[in-house]
């Protein structure tokens, strides 16, 4: 059995519940009437003890939360000391007393302490834990204090003995507060200054220490007060860059911080850090190092720390707090090692009941702003205290280099969050300040000092040892008298903690004295680093798991798809195949043998002739050893089905059995190959499903084009044929969802982003779109769960950051929407600052199916690409350009080859956005071009309006760019022209921004300066981040004035970049202007062959068959224009002149 193992039997066992057959009675006495307490019949006198009301042992039969208000028995048990050594030897005469909140809880008896040995002292103390002293809170931030002394031999002529503080062991009591009734400890004992241990380096099982047992007859608290309740640390470590004015010689100075936190729902307590260290400079801090007890000077150096709490070193860009950007880093580092400081490091840990907390929350929602004052005090002699006394405390209330600290707590009610620790800069104190930032009136240091009248000193809690308790040999204190006053002075020195307002705040001066000492901390920029924490987050923060389920439930996961052929059916199928393989080359041999004779028709078709035929085929096979490699071409197909269609992969154990499986197989392989024959040779039964001509990317290159044109239905037949392609890939969905969006369906939208979630349940942009169309419909619930998932997905998505402060700021949710805010920002600065040349508009979609590209023609070439610098600077000066037929045989071979060409780009989610020289986009920007590109207008408009207000952002050319982009999808053409001016003045150069221009113009009629702008789009070296629109709409330009030859140039590049039905017919129509009929006919039959359904291809081909003396064709080709409805006049006119003057291709002739 371990040593805790023994540790916790015995504690079950000395503090069980009292009963009538314990050893242990427990019984309740009135020190003020001078009863004393039993334990286990040994009596130990406490003079310290403070008087209580009397409580019956009912209350321990009571649920803690039945006992609220009554005294709570917490009984220590000291149960052995080991390792223990005095000062004359190896055996010494010791004795523990027991101290707790400063008050004396007992002496132990004195037993003789052996180092081998060690010593059972078995030696219970109590205090009882109530509402009026020796409350939760105590229990919170100050421990028992342990002292072990020495008792001395008499000398000659000696009355009294003499004692000798050996070492102190300290016990922390905050697993009385996480619900644990019992618990055990082995205190290390630490060395007093001149004691034996003192300066020796002991560890491990040579260290002395004391076992302690801690149990109380019930939890403190129930079930529901510790669910309610929560744990508030609050540790002060230092000040850097202190005035110089502060020096380390002189007089001492006593060091104070002070801030005020809730206590209960009504009421507020004052945690004072006293005792701060200045040191001069010259070298860091170390770290990580321990943090101190609040509870002042203890005998015992180590006895200050408290055990497992360590100030840990954190990078300054994740501190919380002020001062971390990169311009403060080097003054930072600076102050932190070369300069002055004051050293506190301590921290105070704070009770907290439910209605504390809610008071907390609320307090932080309403001011976010907490001060933490700072101020130096003289330590004053007696004589000082005195003359002040004198003055009728008149200079009380005067505080020395008064300052104050404005903590932002907001982060505490970010949902997770339990910590903040920062830098935060000390400015001199006003009053008008400090209301106008914290809505407070009054200094709590002021406050304090008034109530305890001691100029320059703050109370704080006693120190871990009593004050009559010293390092060097003492008396033992015996009489009652005096431990009864120090037990009143420091039940007044608690009293005298309570801060209370002063009624005199509410009063502002007209005529503010200037702080001059105050002013001293500005000038030497000054900061305190102070860390605040909680044991739960004030607002819980729901798990990936419980989003996950939440989303499942409002859109139900698709059933998976079904497997693909097993093993068995692969088998079969490989079998299939053999035997087609087989028959084909049969089918060759027979032809070789007798083709000649059944061309003439001398094959004699009776029974005798087919079989001479069958034997000479045979012995041909056999002849040219064909046979023997069918047979071998055909056994791997036979052995498969043998293992994974039988499943048999053991030999036979018997002759029979072998038999009979050579049959059931033999039958099989029969029945399969005749299924194989049928197939392989009927006409009516095809081998394989023809595949689609068109893949995906090019269906939604050309959706995307047809949207272009506003041709609204040729869109949607297009994403409609994809999702029948496959309706098993979520971004299918999405992409139809997002051309929804642009229509104003927004019920349709929103049931094809929940079929995308449905099939992928972590297809980030999906969910973003979701939580987008469920805000539009205050479903705010719903809004939340799928934002908050989408930031569990990708946490590094910029994008769902943003958006999901976007819909706090949209609930007003000021404090959540900063916290998504800066998430986003940090995300965004972590991508800057990586090797990454493009700035992603979305996070890789962990966990979903690969998204399928666009076709080549919205592809976006990087800066500074081989491609970027081969350029179009001026059209008639380029005459090098590809033939209509290179370009088409090239296109026509990617087309049958599967799709290869043009090569596919990442859908809009993952669309990069190019980078641009100067600074990185704001998270704004980069949410407004995602939501721009999938047509959510509503929430763009407030990402930009968020733009304005950002300190990185602005009216920038980006911002005015995207704004243009806005208006121009809402068809808002003078808006669109205002903002594309105001972007053109700050970035002449942008490819966009003129791109974007000559849009609106074409849009608006105005075809020569439309003409000029994309002109100019296509000069800069740099493409447009879509050049498909711009090279159509030049092209057409052209037509329509004639410039035929320009039209083939630009018709070529977009045939040659991203090619599609208009991008040939235009180059096709281009071409026959030009009297080249036959690379308008090449250029015809590409755009027929993508798009079969557009009447203008058709009347063009009629056009060259007519001027080629094609009737039939030329027939034909005019039948198909107008039953597919052509609607364009003057083509349909100029087809009639052309078949009246030739005389044929129209049938009604």
């Amino acid at each position: 059995m371990s040593e805790n193992d023994c540790l916790r039997s015995e504690l079950k066992s000395r503090c069980g519940r009292p009963g009538p057959g314990r050893d242990l009675a427990i019984t309740r006495c009135n020190y003020g009437n001078g009863r004393r307490r039993q334990f286990n019949n040994f009596k130990t006198q406490n003079p310290g003890r403070r008087a209580n009301t009397p409580t019956t042992l009912t209350a321990f039969q009571m649920e803690p939360s039945q006992a609220a208000g009554a005294a709570v028995p917490v009984q220590i048990t000291v149960l052995r000391g080991r390792n223990l050594k005095g000062t004359k030897g190896e055996s010494c005469l010791t004795f523990i007393r027991a101290e707790f909140n400063g008050v004396v809880l007992g002496d132990s008896q004195k037993l003789e302490a052996s180092a081998d040995q060690g010593v059972e002292y078995n030696f219970p103390c109590s205090f009882e834990c109530a509402e009026g002293s020796n409350t939760l809170d105590d229990l919170a931030h100050k421990p028992v204090v342990l002292t072990l002394y020495e008792t001395l031999p008499k000398e000659k002529k000696q009355k009294d003995e003499k004692t000798l503080v050996l070492g102190q062991a300290i016990v922390g009591l905050l697993p009385l507060l996480q619900g644990q009734n019992t618990f055990s400890i082995t205190a290390p004992l630490q060395a007093a200054p001149g004691s034996p241990g003192d300066g020796g380096v002991l560890e491990g099982s040579d260290k002395p220490s004391l076992d302690v047992a801690i149990c109380v007859p019930e939890a403190l608290l129930s079930e529901a007060q510790l669910a309610d309740s929560n744990l508030l640390k609050v540790a002060v470590e230092a000040a850097y860059s202190v005035p110089e004015a502060w020096a380390t010689t002189g007089p001492p100075f006593n060091y104070v911080a002070a801030m005020q936190v809730p206590l209960t729902a009504e009421r507020e307590q004052l945690l004072a850090f006293s005792g701060g260290a200045l040191k001069p400079g010259g070298e860091r801090e170390p770290v990580p190092r321990p943090k101190k007890w609040p509870v002042g000077p203890s005998l015992t150096p180590g006895a200050q720390y408290i055990p497992g709490a360590l100030i840990e070193g954190q990078p300054i860009e994740g501190e919380n707090g002020e001062l971390t950007g990169l311009e403060d880093r080097d003054f930072r580092v600076e102050a932190e090692s070369i300069q002055k400081r004051v050293i506190w490091d301590t921290e105070r840990c704070c009770f907290l009941e439910g209605g504390a907390l809610g008071r907390l929350a609320k307090r932080i929602a309403d001011c976010r702003f907490w001060p933490v004052e700072i101020m130096r005090a003289q330590v004053n002699t007696g004589k000082a205290v005195k003359a002040g006394k004198d003055r009728g405390g008149e200079d009380d209330a005067q505080l020395s280099f008064h300052g104050v600290a404005y903590v932002d707590m907001a982060p505490l009610l970010y949902p997770g969050v339990k910590r903040i620790r920062g830098a935060y800069q000390i400015l001199p104190f006003y009053e008008a300040d400090l209301l106008a930032k914290t809505k407070r009136q009054g200094s709590v240091l002021r406050d304090s000092l008034r109530q305890t009248g001691a100029s320059g000193k703050v109370r704080v809690p006693s120190s871990l040892g009593s004050p009559h308790l010293k390092g060097a040999p003492s008396k033992i204190l015996k009489d009652d008298k005096g431990a009864k006053e120090a037990s009143k002075k420091a039940s007044a020195e608690r009293v005298a903690q309570k801060p209370q307002v002063s009624d005199s705040v509410a009063e502002v001066d007209v005529g503010v004295p200037l702080n001059t000492e105050g002013q001293m901390y500005a000038e030497a920029r000054t900061y305190i680093v102070i860390e605040i924490a909680l044991d739960r987050p004030l607002v819980p923060k729901r798990l990936p798991e419980e989003l996950a389920k939440r989303v499942a439930e409002l859109i139900p996961p698709r059933p998976p798809l079904p497997r693909r052929p097993a093993g068995a059916e692969r088998a079969v199928r490989d079998f299939h195949g053999q035997v087609a393989n087989v028959t084909g080359l049969l089918l060759d041999q027979y032809h070789e043998l007798f083709g000649a004779a059944t061309a003439r028709g001398e094959l004699p078709l009776d029974v005798c002739a087919q079989e001479e035929r069958k034997t000479r085929l045979l012995g041909e096979l056999n002849y040219s050893g064909k046979y023997f490699a069918f047979k071998e071409q055909m056994k791997h197909s036979v052995v498969r089905i043998v293992r994974e269609k039988m499943l048999r992969t053991e030999a036979f154990a018997e002759p029979e059995e072998l038999q009979a499986f050579l049959s059931q197989l033999y039958i099989f392989l029969v029945d399969e190959m005749h299924v194989s024959l049928n197939k392989s040779q009927s006409k009516d039964v095809q081998d394989t499903e023809p595949q689609p001509y068109l893949d995906s990317a090019q269906l939604r290159h050309f959706a995307r084009e047809a949207q272009m044109n506003e041709d609204f239905q040729l869109a949607a037949q297009y994403y409609q044929e994809r999702l029948a392609q496959d309706r098993s890939a979520p971004a299918h969905w999405f992409d139809y969802g997002t051309f929804c969006m642009l229509t104003g369906e927004h019920a349709k939208a929103e049931e094809c982003f929940h079929q995308a979630v449905a099939i992928d349940q972590r297809h980030l942009s999906s969910l973003l779109l979701c939580g987008i169309l469920a805000e539009m419909g205050t479903r705010f619930g719903d809004a939340e769960t799928f934002f908050e998932d989408a930031t569990c997905v990708d946490p590094s998505s910029v994008v769902a950051w943003t958006l999901f402060g976007l819909f706090y700021e949209g609930q007003e949710n000021a404090i959540q929407a900063e916290m998504a805010f800066l998430e986003a920002n940090k995300q965004l600065k972590v991508r800057f600052q990586g090797p990454v040349t493009s700035v992603p508009q979305m996070g890789d979609r962990r966990g979903s199916e690969p998204q399928e590209g666009a076709a080549a023609g919205e592809a976006q070439e990087p800066a500074g690409s081989s491609l970027s610098t081969e350029r179009h600077q001026s059209t008639e000066a380029e005459g090098d350009e590809e033939s209509v037929a290179s370009v088409s045989d090239r296109a026509g071979a990617a087309t049958a080859g599967g799709g290869a060409e043009p090569e596919p780009e990442p859908p809009a989610a993952l669309k990069p956005l190019q980078s641009r020289p100067g600074p990185p986009a704001t998270i704004y920007m980069e949410t407004a071009h995602f939501l721009l590109e999938n047509n959510a207008l509503q929430m763009a408009q407030r990402a930009l309006a968020q733009e304005l207000l950002c300190p990185d952002g602005g009216p920038s050319s980006c911002y005015h760019l995207a704004l243009a982009r806005l208006h121009l999808q809402r068809a808002e053409y003078d808006q669109a022209e205002g903002s594309l001016k105001t972007a053109l003045q700050d970035s002449f150069e942008n490819p966009d921004a003129w791109a974007l221009s000559g849009h609106v113009h074409y849009l608006t009629g105005g075809l020569d300066a439309a003409r000029q702008c994309y002109e100019r789009t296509l000069d800069f070296t740099k493409d447009a981040s879509e050049m498909h629109p711009v090279y159509l709409r030049l092209g057409n330009i052209y037509l329509q004035e004639q410039q035929f030859g320009k039209a083939k140039l630009t018709y070529l590049r977009a045939c040659k970049k991203s090619p599609s039905c208009l991008s040939w017919l235009g180059l096709g129509t281009a071409c026959y202007r030009l009297g080249e009929l036959t690379e308008a006919e090449d250029a015809l039959t590409e755009a027929n062959t993508l798009n079969n359904a557009n009447p203008e291809v058709w009347g063009y081909l009629s056009l060259v068959c007519l001027q080629t003396g094609r009737r039939l064709e030329a027939e034909q080709a005019y039948k198909y224009a107008v039953k597919l409805n052509l609607q364009k006049g003057t083509l349909l006119q100029e087809i009639h002149q052309l078949q009246q003057r030739v005389g044929f291709g129209n049938p009604s002739f």
